[in-house]
């Protein structure tokens, strides 16, 4: 189970990654076919179109054929480069239709020029108006374009060999370029995003084995402490320098085996961590024969370990410590968590003031990455009142 959940935030991280890859090449490319469409269509056509008007036979058909499709393209342009979705096949229709008309309107004379723009201006136009989509769809316009073309030639009796050879020409010339600039602005994008996935996959994977690394290290030296801590008062119990029925001396050894069963209980794998350490704490508790209430309110958020010792730690102490009854509440939200223990009051040194969290370096109140954990503590009396929160 505990691989299955780390493998979930780097799979996470590494399509996040892949995805913000993928989106920059490919907007590269979409501004690369942008502008190659549209400079070929006014600096290449229009020009051309221009100057052999009085050529042409129905210049005013091609000059408006011009305009629709250079419409087309600041359309399409625009939408593409805001990743607006385009309604690609009515639009490949409409240039289709231009596409018809303006090899009608070129007439025999002007049928391989650079007046009949529709040679090498609409393949770039399919190219945008496909953007992003499958290359057979491409590839079915440009056959359409071709077989239009093929028909235009053969209507107006370029039927020689010649004739024939430069429609071929023609069709592969303007074509394939289009073709080669569609397929390899998708091939880049998806290298791109195969190399980013596995770059962010192990870079995600080398800092959770850091962190996991860090977190053995920080276990390692918790447990030297917490053992040692036991060890000290097993040893004054074997050589005679601690009395058993002292309480002092009882709330030790409590406070010892709740630091350990709590260090023990942070590393289980369960739905809420921070609930089953408190339970494991109250049912230390029980059994050493104090009455504990356990009320919870609300499921508390994912929290770090190192912010759950600071809310657990202060309530464990003061736990150790408590006579006759006691009551731990925690309230939890998703930006806030405050744990509370509610206990009778008792005099003496280890009753005078707020209780030691756990030794471990870590202060009560100092700010982390994932919040702050503060610590109140009050008496008066009659009532011992400890309590840690954790705000977001």
């Amino acid at each position: 189970m505990a691989g299955s959940t780390a493998a979930g935030p780097v799979a996470v991280e590494a399509r996040q990654a892949a995805a913000a890859v993928a989106s920059v090449s490919d907007r590269g490319a979409r501004i690369v076919v942008v502008a190659i469409a549209l400079a070929w269509h006014t600096a290449i056509a229009l020009p051309a179109v221009l100057a052999a008007r009085a050529d042409l036979a129905a210049p005013a058909v091609a000059a408006a054929g011009w305009l629709v499709v250079a419409a087309t393209g600041v359309l399409a342009g625009v939408r593409l480069l805001r990743g607006v979705p385009l309604p690609a096949w009515p639009l490949a229709m409409l240039l289709l239709v231009v596409d018809a008309a303006v090899f009608a309107a070129a007439g025999e004379g002007q049928l391989f020029t650079a007046a009949n723009w529709g040679w090498g201006t609409l393949g770039w136009f399919f190219v945008l108006v496909l953007w992003g989509r499958r290359v057979i769809g491409l590839l079915a316009l440009l056959a359409a374009h071709s077989l239009i073309a093929l028909v235009a030639v053969l209507g107006h009796g370029a039927t020689a060999p010649a004739d024939l050879a430069r429609y071929a020409m023609y069709v592969y010339g303007t074509l394939s370029l289009p073709v080669a600039v569609f397929v390899g602005g998708a091939v880049i994008a998806t290298l791109a995003r195969q190399r980013a996935a596995a770059a962010a996959t192990a870079h995600a994977m080398a800092a959770e084995r850091e962190a996991a690394e860090r977190a053995r290290r920080d276990r390692r030296e918790r447990l030297a402490l917490v053992s040692g801590t036991a060890e000290k008062v097993l040893a004054e119990l074997a050589d005679g320098r601690a009395d058993p029925a002292d309480p002092d001396v009882q709330r030790r050894c409590v406070l010892a085996a709740a630091r350990l069963r709590r260090l023990i209980a942070e590393s289980d794998d369960v739905p809420d961590p921070l609930l089953h350490e408190l339970r494991a704490a109250a049912d230390l508790a029980e059994r050493s024969g104090l009455p504990i209430d356990l009320v919870t309110i609300g499921t508390p958020p994912p929290l770090p370990v190192e912010v759950r010792r600071r809310l657990v730690d202060p309530p464990t102490a003061a736990l150790a410590g408590a006579r006759d009854w006691a009551r731990l509440t925690v309230v939890a939200g998703p930006d806030e968590v405050v744990v509370s223990l509610v206990a009778p009051d008792r005099d003496g040194p280890a009753g005078s003031g707020p209780p030691t969290a756990c030794d471990d370096g870590g202060d009560d109140g100092d700010g982390d990455g994932d919040g702050r954990v503060e610590l109140l503590h009050e008496h008066d009396g009659e009532i011992r009142w400890t309590q840690t929160r954790w705000r977001r």
